[in-house]
């Protein structure tokens, strides 16, 4: 069974900086950046479609699209997003529709003659109770966390579809798992927000608003990972240029900090000067979440951008972009 196109390098990705790119999902906080790091690497063919140019759920639409357009490479970095509630409350779109989107994307891609495709999933594939740090091969072997297996299904459908295109048509598809990402254009929503940007926000209108204290829910003690999007960004190029396996690979910080020091850096960022007080008849959550990213370090990448750094720009960006 040959599964692996040539397990080391995909040098022909930096060679034509003409190339017809496909960055799919563009807008997102993911895509954006994708997009913003092409953009600096001096490619110069970059096919974008925004939702409403282009349904990816439309198999038909997708078809017509890379039958004229004929892109040389694909990044699959659109997907039906959301927390909890979300999550809870629309099951049927957040398994239906990222199925959709994967399957039309992934199948038109090698039938209209993509020469790579890196598909993009998210860390909450992996089980609920799986090892810490989180390794590759941690995937399937456990119950997923209840409140987003539909999520979680239609990814693990994704990283699964990138690996039988490759066993059966010796295609090179790869998938990445990224961890808790932020940034620039992020989700800064009150009410589905993550845990980051819901912190910043926070602070930001306690210090406008001159409140003296800043109330957050659980005792600050879960460890986190967080990884800056443009950090991702350049993973994700390197991995479309240096990487050509079947298994998926992590894309994390490999450090971790407690919900305490993220706030304090937050509030510190922000400027918020009053009292920070954690209230403890709130649930924590898992108490810990990191990802095992040796397997990317091996490969010769290593993120760059400080959590304090990367919350300085994103505070700015907040800033000048978020609406009060």
């Amino acid at each position: 069974m040959s599964v692996a196109i040539d397990d080391a390098t995909s040098p022909s990705f930096f060679l034509d900086k003409s190339a017809k790119i496909f960055v799919a999902g563009h807008r997102g906080l993911v895509g954006s950046a994708i997009v913003r790091k092409l953009h600096s690497l001096g490619f110069t063919n970059l096919l974008l479609r925004t939702h409403a140019e282009l349904d990816l759920t439309r198999q038909a639409d997708v078809e017509s699209f890379f039958a004229a357009e004929t892109p040389q490479f694909v990044i699959l970095a659109a997907a039906k997003v959301g927390g909890i509630h979300a999550n809870n409350t629309y099951p049927a779109d957040f398994i239906a529709l990222n199925l959709q989107i994967q399957t039309n994307v992934i199948d038109a891609s090698h039938r209209f003659g993509v020469k790579k495709l890196l598909f993009l999933g998210s860390s909450c594939i992996y089980p609920k109770f799986a090892p810490q740090p989180i390794p590759e091969n941690a995937l399937l072997t456990g119950p997923l966390e209840p409140t987003n297996e539909w999520y979680a299904i239609a990814k693990i459908a994704g990283i699964k579809m990138c690996q039988a295109y490759r066993i059966q048509y010796n295609w090179d598809a790869i998938s990445g798992m990224p961890t808790n990402l932020y940034g620039p254009q992020d989700n800064f929503h009150p009410e589905n927000s993550h845990v980051l940007p819901a912190l910043m926000t926070r602070f930001h209108e306690a210090k406008v608003n001159g409140a003296k204290e800043v109330v957050v829910w659980g005792s600050g003690s879960p460890l986190r990972e967080f990884l800056h999007v443009d950090d991702l960004a350049d993973a994700v190029v390197f991995l479309m240029g240096s990487y050509s396996g079947l298994e998926h690979v992590n894309v994390g910080s490999g450090k971790e900090v407690t919900i305490k020091e993220l706030a304090e850096l937050v509030k510190e960022v922000v400027g918020f000067q009053g009292q920070l007080v954690w209230d403890s008849s709130k649930p924590d959550g898992t108490p810990r979440k990191l990802m095992d990213s040796s397997k990317l370090a091996g490969l010769g990448w290593t993120p760059k951008i400080s959590l304090k750094e990367g919350l300085v720009g994103t505070y700015k960006w907040y800033l000048e972009n978020a609406k009060q």
